[in-house]
């Protein structure tokens, strides 16, 4: 199988492109504009794996030419700072929502397979734990990130339903845990980082009691493998969690390491969304388990700082 990722060089891409054995693919297609600069994530890829790296902007007219011969596109380029997303939303749309329906049609043209992350922040405020059975005018999307995410999700299930695309959305909890091109402004890993620094836990203000979704590294790149070995899913729709957690229960954790911390409370122009949980039986029930926990992934990252 030949594939290509876009995004490549980022937290989830770097990780699992680290990951690969020689005998997984016939060739990967690194695809990267280079703009956050994580040049580490090339550095001692697997030995054996033909890699062909592509310095270029998912917008760009070459792309398709890129594309043209795989037979899969793990597409994990986006704009993923939801809270900055609220500052330059015609970009967010731009580059999370017009570009994926671009490559998504490149793909329904070339019968490709595609892979698509959503986000569980499309769910909004809930009072029970969601399902990827939410109906549309229960979801609550609370910025412009969040939104770009859920009118690609839409453009992608038509396109299914209409058997033009094989493709599959994976809608995923805030991701923690190592990789090489790891970012540090989602909550598990901006919190570590502030405490290997001695600096405050800036907490949104509305958020201590928060109980949110969130997915280990691991898991996130098993999940993706599950896609690239199946022809097919069921469903169009998975939700992909590792576990729900409030974040006092995080902020604890990691205070357990570091009991001098002190928390700043700040304000956000997202700090609205309330506290949610999501399910994940679905994607269990296709044979998938689970094994990241946050607790674990914050010892591990607090090590790799040197905490």
């Amino acid at each position: 199988m030949k594939i290509l990722i876009t995004g490549a060089l980022g937290h989830i891409g770097s990780k699992f492109i680290h990951s690969v054995r020689p005998s997984d693919f016939e060739e990967i297609r690194l695809v990267d504009n280079l703009s956050t600069q994580r040049y580490v994530s090339m550095f001692n890829l697997p030995e054996d794996v033909k890699f062909s790296f592509f310095e270029c902007d998912i917008r760009d007219r070459v792309f398709e030419s890129l594309v043209i011969g795989v037979d899969a596109v793990v597409h994990l380029a986006a704009i993923t700072d939801a809270e900055s997303s609220v500052k330059d939303p015609d970009s967010v749309s731009d580059v999370n929502l017009k570009a994926t329906i671009k490559i998504a049609e490149i793909c329904a043209s070339n019968n490709i397979k595609l892979f698509f992350p959503s986000t569980t922040s499309v769910y909004g405020s809930q009072d029970n734990i969601v399902t990827e059975q939410c109906l549309r005018t229960d979801l609550a999307p609370q910025s412009p990130y969040a939104e770009s995410k859920l009118l690609a999700e839409e453009y992608l299930i038509e396109q299914r339903a209409k058997q033009r695309l094989n493709c599959v959305i994976y809608r995923m909890g805030t991701i923690f845990g190592i990789s090489k091109g790891m970012r540090f402004h989602t909550a598990v890993n901006k919190f570590c980082w502030q405490a290997a620094f001695n600096y405050p836990l800036t907490v949104w203000s509305s958020a201590v009691n928060q109980k949110r979704p969130y997915l280990g590294i691991d898991d996130a790149v098993s999940a993706i493998q599950i896609f690239l070995k199946r022809d097919q899913f069921k469903f169009p729709i998975y939700n992909v969690v590792s576990e729900n957690y409030s974040l006092s229960d995080i902020i604890n954790q990691i205070k357990m390491k570091k009991p001098e911390l002190t928390v700043e409370l700040v304000n956000s122009p997202i700090m609205n969304q309330l506290s949610y949980e999501v399910s994940n039986k679905l994607f269990v029930s296709e044979g998938f388990e689970f094994k990241d926990n946050v607790y674990s992934g914050i010892t591990d990252t607090l090590l790799m700082l040197g905490v």
